[in-house]
């Protein structure tokens, strides 16, 4: 299946293949080659099936694979972990994931007394959840990054934030990189959850008004945030250097709490300090229901 969300498993192997410089996969050649990246005999050979095998499986003759012949290929395709772990989901994908994704995602009760207490800490803190939709968000981010909760439900979305708000550009120091990165993890929602038709509206939406999203869209790449950094130009407070981790949040595998630090004494401690007095001025921002991806009960 190849469709506006995911790529097929076709799909994927021919985008990595590409991407995988024979040097870097030991094979040296002498003389200019006529295709980018391996050729799928170099491929078939690495991983140790016939290349007869791995033609079907790249030109979607042959839609499923063993995990042993997706950890082989995954191997010859030099792909990490998250990137392994989305080549079994696409071959393998599990229909009762698909289903979950009509029930709205709400923060629990207690998830938002943990935001309003890093508030506390001066810390900015938000909760994301399938589709990078923003369920939550405590004063300092909303004052550092945007004020979500003052949007309308549907445009709740860090996605649509990066790509369509011209803010995005001018706070992101780095926002190529940015942008790449949440083109990917999207692609990780669609290898999740192929079916979910909010999740293909979104990408529809981003498709049609951004170029940029449409290039890196199509390259088939996928991320999962865990820790980094990022550099922010703020109209307020000026530069300043974030680092930030990712956490899970209970039993629900699909909402992450990012929570954001700097390096104590540093000019960006400083700038976030300013930040936070300013934020400590405003009230506390949305509430369970306002901040889910259903629509907004009264």
């Amino acid at each position: 299946m190849s469709d506006a969300l995911g790529p097929s498993l076709a799909d994927y192997l021919r985008a990595a293949r590409t991407r995988l410089k024979p040097e870097n996969a030991g094979i040296v050649e002498a003389g200019r080659r006529k295709v980018e990246g391996l050729r799928r005999e170099e491929l078939a050979m690495l991983a140790g099936v016939s290349v007869d095998y791995y033609t079907r499986l790249e030109q979607g003759r042959s839609k499923s694979a063993s995990p042993a012949v997706l950890d082989a290929l995954a191997d010859a395709l030099q792909l990490d972990d998250t990137e392994r772990a989305h080549l079994h989901t696409i071959a393998r994908p599990a229909p009762s994931r698909r289903r979950r994704t009509g029930k709205p995602q709400q923060l629990h009760r207690s998830t938002r007394s943990l935001l309003e207490t890093f508030d506390a800490a001066r810390q900015p803190a938000f909760v994301l959840g399938r589709r990078l939709d923003v369920l939550g968000q405590n004063r300092i981010a909303a004052l550092l990054i945007a004020d979500f909760e003052a949007m309308p439900a549907d445009e709740r979305n860090q996605a649509r934030f990066v790509f369509l708000d011209p803010h995005a550009r001018e706070l992101y120091q780095d926002w190529g990189e940015v942008a790449a990165d949440t083109a990917a993890m999207l692609r990780m929602d669609a290898g999740k959850y192929p079916d979910d038709p909010m999740l293909s509206r979104l990408i529809g939406e981003l498709s049609i008004h951004s170029t940029e999203f449409r290039r890196l869209w199509a390259r088939n790449r996928v991320h999962q945030r865990t820790t980094g950094a990022k550099n922010y130009h703020h109209p307020l407070v000026g530069d300043l250097t974030i680092s930030y981790q990712a956490l899970v949040l209970g039993t629900d595998v699909d909402q992450t709490l990012i929570v954001y630090d700097t390096e104590p004494g540093s000019p960006s401690a400083h700038a976030l300090e300013l930040l936070a007095e300013r934020a400590a001025e405003q009230p506390a921002v949305g509430t369970d229901d306002e901040m889910s991806d259903g629509p907004v009960r009264p």
